[in-house]
């Protein structure tokens, strides 16, 4: 149990940071749109991304920098789009912002959540590699107990984080409000495009 709260708190120092995928899941929460689909890709892909750390793919990861290079400027590329995005959604008159969000398909909100969970170099170097190589100071069930702990730090946040934000939509309901979420995520996603871009 030591090793399962040591992954469950390590778990959470890494997740809870204000990030890309963490803004979009917010933003899908407020909105109330495929929010139980995009909480469910985000877990389940960290669990995964946990699991493959443990099992020691971090290794692997560690020896290849030039694809972790590559998926940083298609990352960052991604990142960019989606903040102008965000922003000629804020810019929108009215209400007419959430409602061309909430006609959107469960496709492209799909598609979404998995480029910001995916082509985020980030994730591979912290879930995969960080985590991978401290579950294996606890030894051989020892490491799987910490990947269990990390899991549930995911699951649980993501849930936490996507359905919270849905209870909380009844009292967002202004177009000025959506429009400053709008620019907050457009600000987070240009941030993290940055950081991306900056990060040798």
């Amino acid at each position: 149990m030591t090793s399962a709260v040591a992954g469950l708190l390590t778990g959470l120092s890494l997740i809870v940071a204000i990030g890309a995928q963490n803004a979009y899941v917010l933003r899908q929460g407020l909105l109330r749109q495929h929010v139980g689909v995009v909480v469910l890709v985000c877990a389940l892909a960290d669990v995964l991304l946990i699991a493959a750390g443990v099992a020691g793919v971090g290794a692997v990861v560690a020896a290849h920098p030039q694809l972790l290079n590559v998926l940083r400027w298609a990352g960052a590329g991604y990142l960019v789009w989606f903040g102008v995005r965000s922003l000629r959604s804020a810019l929108r008159p009215g209400s007419q912002a959430l409602q061309a969000d909430v006609a959107g398909g469960r496709g492209p909100v799909l598609a979404t959540a998995l480029a910001l969970t995916f082509l985020n170099p980030h994730v591979y170097l912290d879930t995969v590699v960080f985590l991978g190589s401290i579950s294996n100071q606890y030894g051989g069930a020892g490491r799987w107990w910490f990947g269990l702990g990390a899991a549930a730090a995911s699951i649980g946040w993501f849930t936490g984080l996507g359905f919270g934000a849905r209870s909380m939509s009844g009292l967002l309901k202004r177009p000025a409000t959506w429009r400053v979420v709008d620019v907050l995520v457009a600000l987070t996603m240009f941030a993290v495009a940055a950081m991306l871009l900056l990060r040798r």
